[in-house]
C-alpha cells in the first residue's frame, strides 16, 4: 500500500523469510557458514537455536536455497505436531523415495540405499527440522536413530535440528544422551545489538529501493531497537506499522508520536517510556 508513496519497489519488512532480504549481522553469517559446512562436510547433527523472532526460520530458508544450488537432496520437517507416521510420509515426499507405502519399514528400506548411493558418488543428502523443540519424544527419538545410518567413512544423512533454547534443555534429557553427544556443530542466533538493528533497517530499505534511509530519523531509530528489543521479526512489525502510519497520515519520515500508537496497538513495550496514544488528530497538529 505504501510502495510508491515511498518510491520502494517491494515491501522492504515482509514477515515472509525470503533469502533475498537476508542481512549479514556477523551471527547470522556465522550460522549460516556453520550449517552449509555442516551438511557439506558430512558432520552429522547440526543444532540451531535462539529465541523466538532471531531468525531461525531465516536461516533455514538460506539453507535450503544452498542446498538446491548445489544438487543436494533434502527432507524439511515444518510441523512440529506429526506422528511418526506423518514425519516418515514427509520424508518420503521430500527424498522422492518409491515406497509402496509411507510406512516406516518401506521408507527405510528406499532412504538407506538411497543414502549409501549418494554417498558413494561423493554426495550426502539432509534432514532440515524446524521447531525442533517442540516435537513429541517418539519423534525425536527417530531422529536419533537415522543418525546411525552411516558408513565407514561417515553420516549419509545431515541433520539440522532449528529451536528455540527449550531444545538444548530436551537435549539434555537422559534418554536423549546419544543423540547430544553426536550433535557435532552448534549455533545460537541472539538478538540485535542497537547499531545491527539500525543496519538491519537501513539494509532491507536499500534492497526495497530506498538507497539512502530518510523514513526513520536516528531517535526513532533508537526507540524501534528498543521497543522491537532487537528481535529481527519485531522490527519488521514495527517498521512495517510506522510505514504505513506514515503513509496514511501523508508524511515522509516517522516521529516519536507515531511510534508510541503503533506500540501501544502491538502491545509493545517503550523502555523507560510510558506508552501513549496518540490521534491522528495530534499527529496532525505536530506535523502541520
Amino acid at each position: 500500500m505504501y510502495q510508491a508513496y515511498f518510491g520502494l519497489t517491494e515491501n522492504p519488512f515482509n514477515l515472509s523469510p525470503d533469502p533475498a532480504f537476508f542481512y549479514p549481522s556477523p551471527q547470522h553469517e556465522e550460522a549460516l557458514a556453520n550449517l552449509t559446512y555442516g551438511v557439506q562436510s558430512r558432520k552429522g547433527y547440526i543444532v540451531l537455536t535462539g529465541e523466538v523472532g532471531t531468525g531461525k526460520t531465516m536461516m533455514l530458508e538460506c539453507l535450503r536455497d544452498y542446498l538446491g544450488q548445489e544438487g543436494i537432496l533434502f527432507a524439511t520437517i515444518v510441523s512440529s505436531r506429526l506422528t511418526v507416521d506423518q514425519f516418515f510420509e514427509i520424508v518420503a515426499h521430500d527424498m522422492h523415495l518409491d515406497c509402496r507405502t509411507p510406512s516406516k519399514s518401506q521408507v527405510l528400506l528406499a532412504l538407506q540405499p538411497l543414502l549409501i548411493q549418494q554417498a558413494t558418488r561423493g554426495a550426502t543428502a539432509a534432514l532440515i527440522v524446524d521447531e525442533a523443540h517442540d516435537l513429541s519424544w517418539d519423534v525425536l527419538e527417530e531422529i536419533r536413530m537415522l543418525g546411525n545410518l552411516e558408513t565407514r567413512t561417515g553420516k549419509i544423512l545431515q541433520i539440522v535440528l532449528a529451536g528455540q533454547p527449550e531444545l538444548d534443555r530436551r537435549l539434555d534429557a537422559p534418554n536423549l544422551r546419544q543423540l547430544k553427544q553426536r550433535v557435532v556443530l552448534r549455533c545460537a542466533l541472539r538478538a540485535f545489538e542497537p547499531a545491527e538493528t539500525f543496519d538491519y533497517i537501513r539494509a532491507r530499505l536499500a534492497k526495497a529501493g530506498m538507497a539512502d534511509q530518510t523514513v526513520f530519523p536516528p531517535e526513532v531509530l533508537a526507540e524501534i531497537h528498543g521497543c522491537a528489543q532487537g528481535l529481527p521479526r519485531l522490527i519488521n512489525i514495527v517498521c512495517d506499522n510506522l510505514l504505513l502510519t506514515a503513509f496514511a497520515l501523508e508524511q515522509k519520515s516517522a516521529t516519536l508520536a507515531m511510534l508510541d500508537e503503533v506500540a501501544s496497538d502491538m502491545r509493545l513495550e517503550r523502555p523507560g517510556r510510558e506508552s501513549l496514544r496518540y490521534t491522528t488528530q495530534r499527529y496532525s497538529t505536530e506535523t502541520s
